[in-house]
């Protein structure tokens, strides 16, 4: 077992000054963005009443580990507060974008690997393996960091391959929020908010799957995701009912 302090020095590019291939005012922007992003969280996380439903076959609670997640960019916000404190490792890109966003969420325990479907993909997948080794569920924001927006990437599936690890995935709805003009329409709940969070059925992906059968696989992804969005964005104001009663969190596995 990795200890969790050398794991983030072998996981995480995050933990130093900002680097200097920002330009100052990019600094400077990104401490601000870094510390309004952190305490919108840490405010109105407390306030949300989350509410989880699953899928015949899914994983059978939140805390369950290892797996490999996958959802889409815009629930960055609930789901950041919803499944903190796990040393959950999550892919995220060289961008300006991927430097305040893995700054963020790594005071929630949270660690950042590095890497995207476009740069340094084979070291942050690496990393990724590494960690499903040592017993951690790993988490890509899957249309990130630039979308195409609910477009599936190729990342969980051929990690699903080369550890064994099931695919899940989830959605996050909230009745309330402030929808950003962004690509990906990023959603800000609103304090006290109802949140739906649908995980949806395990996907494993068989070690002698061929690479012509990763594309199945993939749109299989594809099409839970494109579900549980739809459920989820469906039966919101169920959430809290006894059909869908509010979620207890439990204890962080140490």
């Amino acid at each position: 077992m990795v200890p969790e302090a050398a794991a983030d020095k072998q996981f995480s590019a995050t933990t130093g000054p900002i680097s200097r291939r920002f330009s100052l005012h990019q600094r400077i922007a990104l401490r601000s963005i870094i510390f309004v992003g952190y305490w919108v969280i840490r405010l109105i996380g407390p306030t949300l009443r989350v509410s989880v439903s699953r899928e015949e076959g899914a994983q059978e609670t939140i805390e369950q580990r290892p797996l490999i997640a996958s959802f889409w960019h815009c629930c960055m916000i609930p789901a950041t507060y919803i499944c903190r404190d796990r040393g959950v490792r999550v892919m995220s890109s060289n961008s300006y974008d991927g430097e305040y966003m893995g700054r963020i969420i790594r005071k929630f325990g949270f660690v950042a690997v590095k890497g995207s479907s476009s740069r340094h993909a084979v070291r942050a997948l690496l990393g990724l393996r590494r960690a499903l080794d040592d017993g951690r569920t790993v988490a890509f924001t899957l249309d990130g960091p630039r979308g195409p927006r609910y477009r599936v990437k190729p990342g969980p599936v051929a990690l699903a391959r080369s550890s064994g690890v099931p695919m899940t995935m989830f959605h996050i709805a909230v009745d309330r929020a402030w929808v950003l003009n962004t690509w990906d329409r990023l959603m800000i709940p609103k304090p006290f908010s109802r949140v739906l969070m649908r995980l949806g059925k395990l996907i494993p992906v068989p070690a002698d799957a061929r690479d012509e059968d990763l594309e199945r696989y993939q749109q299989e992804l594809q099409q839970s995701l494109d579900r549980v969005r739809e459920f989820a964005e469906a039966n919101i104001n169920k959430a809290g009912t006894s059909e869908f009663p509010y979620y207890k969190a439990k204890p962080s596995p140490k």
